[in-house]
């Protein structure tokens, strides 16, 4: 009886959300993953979860928050658009692909961590603080230096709190310049197919010992937009494909693509 309960409450108020989608939790044990993810309508009236009790579970953001930094260095005048170049200065930064100049379209596709740290310097704690508050993002903290914060410092955010920034991010509801927020949208797609549009940033916390991955963004399919967050922990580099997979399954698995 209570099954039958809880499937006519989620028909007549489909935001109800379930503890745990099975078909979706199938996968993740599957693939011998731990992880959580919420998938949502951009309404907020359609909502599929894994892991309830971790999607409310906060983590550092990693590169996920590229997504927020890219519209606070634009919006501080730190770079003025996604075709100015970013100087390298010439020395090592861990890859071949940072060790070149970037613009905002490959800074924030290639995770440039460097990039970001530079734009971090002249941003300042102060007015990360000041954004981060404005913006209600995660638990509101920077850390001890202002170019690491996101990476190994005090930030952390939900996987719920994920959906919740980019849909307020979607529909500009932000303290941004519109102008800021097309120019993030438009470095953020990363796949166009001739049936979906898919915008998505990757996240890796691997400077401490309980590592995590994300996925987050959303898809525009058939005029309709889905909002998705995907965190896993990540026991190897092998389980970093998980990040993207899982979640391209789950939107397949329920049809949305």
């Amino acid at each position: 009886m209570k099954y039958i309960i809880v499937g006519l409450l989620a028909s007549i108020f489909p935001s109800i959300s379930i503890a745990s989608d099975s078909d979706i939790a199938s996968l993740y044990k599957t693939n011998k993953i731990e992880g959580a993810l919420v998938i949502a309508s951009l309404d907020g009236k359609v909502q599929f979860v894994h892991n309830k009790s971790r999607s409310e579970q906060r983590f550092l953001p990693a590169s996920t928050f590229k997504i927020p930094n890219t519209l606070i260095a634009l919006e501080e005048g730190v770079i003025e658009s996604d075709k100015e170049i970013i100087k390298w200065d010439g020395s090592d930064k861990g890859l071949a692909s940072w060790n070149k100049d970037q613009t905002l379209v490959t800074a924030f596709s290639l995770s440039c961590v460097w990039c970001y740290q530079e734009f971090a310097k002249h941003i300042g704690n102060e007015r990360y603080l000041k954004y981060l508050s404005d913006m209600n993002y995660g638990n509101k903290k920077t850390g001890k230096d202002v170019t690491t914060f996101w990476l190994e410092g005090h930030l952390s955010i939900s996987a719920k709190e994920q959906i919740d920034f980019l849909r307020k991010m979607y529909l500009e509801q932000l303290p941004f310049k519109s102008k800021n927020i097309q120019i993030l949208k438009k470095i953020m797609v990363v796949e166009v197919t001739p049936t979906y549009s898919l915008s998505a940033k990757t996240g890796w916390v691997n400077r401490i010992n309980n590592q995590h991955g994300w996925y987050v963004g959303y898809i525009e399919v058939n005029g309709k937009i889905w909002l998705f967050a995907n965190n896993i922990q990540v026991r190897s580099k092998s389980d970093l494909v998980f990040r993207k997979q899982l979640v391209i399954e789950s939107l397949k698995l329920k049809k949305i693509i």
